[in-house]
């Protein structure tokens, strides 16, 4: 009698106590240093301090405190700025996603010296989602997109604040009605986000019944999506989508995606020993599956338990640092529709945006303008012609980097192409 008990105490644990899935292997433990070392140099910029970099190594489990404090005072100017512009929002300018991150930065810095910040922040994140679900009613699309429509709902659900259920409605309809990508194709990243913001404002008893029948079918829906979209190499949708993705995965907490999760991670570890992760906002976000967390472990990080590590030097080299190399390539140049197709000859390891700017200093008849943005400047402007710019390689392959990340190989041919949202 005394086993049987024992077997079943073991039975019921096994299901009341978290899923462990989407685990980093311990072999690869030098790779998550090296990412954190990479993502930590990134905060020696000079440039605006970024929410998601603090967020994704507040979200390690190895801390440099020194050097994430002094990012947080600079991320804290931009906060404070924030929280005393004015509400109203000028056509084309929504701030959904940054304002979510750096509500999402604020709380996990633990810091509360200036609440007054903080209940800003909120009152600007209420102000906005109310204004993204007025779009969405009157046009049938949020202001900004559902990905920062779902980021603006995560925050505001990890600092413990209702979410109006008209805001979640939403959400879930865009859901049902597959509006998280174009046409037959997903985006993964975006189903993602929508899926842990819905996982968290689940865990509210505030909502009626018939909402939260409504809110556990679009979860089902979206993790049937992204395990659908996992390709042969094991990626969710492509690989930068993968890390929300798995974060996700995580927080669901399925033992039937165990299997999807293994693969994901492997593709992960793969993309990691190849260098292709450089960008800080996609770094930021698979810092947190690295250590087995996901966006909804802001609302519960133990401030008092975390260790300063002051071995973990932003100046030590990392695995895959990229040095432009002294032998030079030829890639060709084609600006569709204004008869601009030229070689241009750069340094091996060259990023597309120094091949664009040594366009620029030798071609008379080319020119273009970007813009910043949290995930690194944005190509806006060609030859003085204005839109959304595509980036392919022939012979019509989307590049999944940006400009200032993706590197071309020699005798590549980079287009770019004047598209549509």
């Amino acid at each position: 009698m005394a086993v049987k008990w024992l077997v079943l105490v073991i039975l019921v644990q096994a299901f009341i106590l978290p899923v462990q899935l989407c685990e980093f292997p311990e072999e690869s433990n030098h790779l998550a240093k090296s990412l954190n070392l990479k993502l930590l140099r990134t905060t020696l910029d000079s440039n605006d301090a970024n929410p998601s970099v603090y967020v994704g190594l507040r979200l390690s489990d190895d801390h440099n405190l020194e050097k994430e404090n002094v990012y947080f005072q600079r991320l804290k100017t931009s906060m404070e700025a924030m929280s005393t512009s004015r509400l109203g929002i000028k056509e084309g300018e929504p701030k959904t996603g940054l304002i979510a991150l750096q509500l999402m930065a604020q709380k996990v810095s633990c810091d509360d010296t200036n609440p007054s910040v903080r209940n800003r922040l909120i009152t600007h994140m209420k102000y906005h989602l109310h204004k993204e679900k007025e779009n969405i009613a009157q046009n049938g699309k949020p202001l900004s997109n559902l990905y920062q429509y779902s980021l603006g709902i995560l925050a505001m659900c990890i600092n413990e604040k209702f979410v109006d259920r008209h805001v979640v409605h939403k959400l879930v309809l865009a859901e049902e009605q597959n509006q998280f990508g174009h046409g037959e194709s997903i985006s993964v990243d975006t189903e993602a986000m929508a899926g842990m913001a819905l996982l968290c404002v689940k865990r509210f008893n505030n909502y009626p019944r018939e909402l939260v029948s409504h809110i556990k079918k679009s979860v089902k829906s979206i993790k049937d999506k992204i395990v659908a979209s996992q390709n042969t190499e094991g990626e969710l949708g492509n690989l930068y989508s993968t890390p929300l993705a798995v974060q996700f995965l995580s927080a669901l907490g399925s033992r039937k995606d165990k299997d999807t999760c293994s693969k994901a991670i492997a593709s992960l570890i793969d993309g990691m020993k190849e260098g292709q992760f450089s960008n800080p906002m996609m770094m930021s976000q698979l810092m947190p599956v690295l250590f087995h967390k996901s966006y909804l472990d802001v609302a519960n990080v133990d401030c008092e338990s975390i260790i300063n590590n002051p071995l973990l030097i932003p100046s030590v080299p990392t695995l895959h640092d990229i040095v432009v190399g002294e032998e030079f390539i030829h890639v060709r140049l084609v600006v569709e529709g204004q008869n601009f197709n030229e070689m241009i000859e750069v340094p091996s390891r060259s990023s597309l945006l120094d091949i664009l700017k040594t366009a620029q200093k030798q071609k008379s008849k080319f020119s273009f303008e970007t813009k910043n943005t949290l995930y690194g400047p944005y190509l806006t402007t060609v030859n003085n012609v204005g839109g959304y710019w595509q980036l392919l390689k022939e012979p019509n392959i989307s590049l999944l980097q940006g400009i200032s990340d993706y590197r071309p190989e020699d005798g590549e041919t980079i287009i770019l192409r004047l598209g549509s949202f």
